[in-house]
């Protein structure tokens, strides 16, 4: 089939190019005085090469697209809603609550600065990308995250499937009530890593912050280390074998916790049976 080429033209009206299909867009502007939203809504199989975006809900309800080598400025707001199916490439997302309610969205190479990324999501994965974000992938499922740098406050919320490599994690109170997590070769830093999460690994790990990974069930911590965490693994279910000090443990519910050091076991006090045992090498 022959698409069809759209070059170094300008769009600002409502809907302008609606249900486009099949179609091939370079170095295009979505931005003027008219100011109108959903350029690209229910449009299918395009690309979008070297555009810049300044508009409102640009690509809603579209399908088999890519984009690359573009930029979605601050004003790009809910950029990319109820996709399926796309790819980004090499560029710069700064518009809010991108990428919600999507299917099977690739993004490399790219730097994404976006309150409110990814919610309720599935199949969604970055690649040698950063991102900055405040409740990174909310209610989201299927994720990917490899060779990222990442900042955040809530991350991974109510995430059912998450599988992370490689990657450099700033956040705060980090995957909580999560399920079926990995986290592989990475640090995370954070306060309250995990609470009330299941069945989450993590593999030659850096673990950095207070009160990490209490309420957890089938917690697995492998060799990994863990610095500035006190009051651990307070009514959890916990495999972890740490190398290096923990500075401190609290009422692990049940397993077995080994470290080369532990600065404090604190066993007293707890509101349910707590049979954990913490081993010293």
């Amino acid at each position: 089939m022959q698409k069809q080429k759209i070059e170094k033209q300008s769009f600002d009206a409502e809907r302008a190019l609606y249900h486009l299909q099949h179609a091939d867009l370079a170095d295009c502007v979505f931005a003027g005085p008219a100011d109108g939203e959903s350029v690209l809504k229910e449009s299918s199989d395009v690309s979008l090469v070297r555009c810049r975006f300044s508009l409102r809900y640009p690509l809603w309800h579209v399908s088999a697209f890519a984009v690359e080598d573009s930029e979605m400025d601050e004003l790009t707001r809910a950029p990319i809603w109820y996709a399926r199916d796309g790819v980004l490439r090499r560029c710069t997302i700064r518009g809010v609550k991108a990428v919600r309610e999507c299917q099977n969205i690739e993004v490399q190479d790219s730097a994404i600065d976006s309150t409110e990324f990814g919610w309720k999501s599935t199949g969604i994965t970055l690649l040698d990308s950063s991102v900055t974000s405040e409740y990174l992938f909310f209610d989201s499922s299927a994720i990917t995250l490899k060779n990222v740098k990442m900042k955040g406050k809530y991350s991974f919320q109510y995430v059912d499937g998450l599988t992370i490599e490689n990657s450099n994690l700033d956040t705060k109170d980090a995957f909580w009530h999560s399920k079926n997590v990995t986290v592989r070769d990475s640090v995370v830093k954070g306060e309250y890593l995990a609470w009330f999460s299941e069945h989450v690994t993590l593999i030659n790990c850096r673990i950095i912050g207070t009160q990490p990974f209490c309420y957890c069930e089938d917690l697995r911590l492998i060799n990994c280390t863990m610095e500035g965490c006190d009051l651990s693994f307070e009514y959890s279910d916990v495999q972890a074998d740490i190398i290096g000090r923990i500075d401190s443990v609290k009422n692990p519910k049940s397993g077995t916790i080994t470290a080369d050091e532990v600065g404090e076991i604190i066993m007293g006090d707890a509101v349910m049976p707590c049979l954990g045992e913490v081993k010293i090498r």
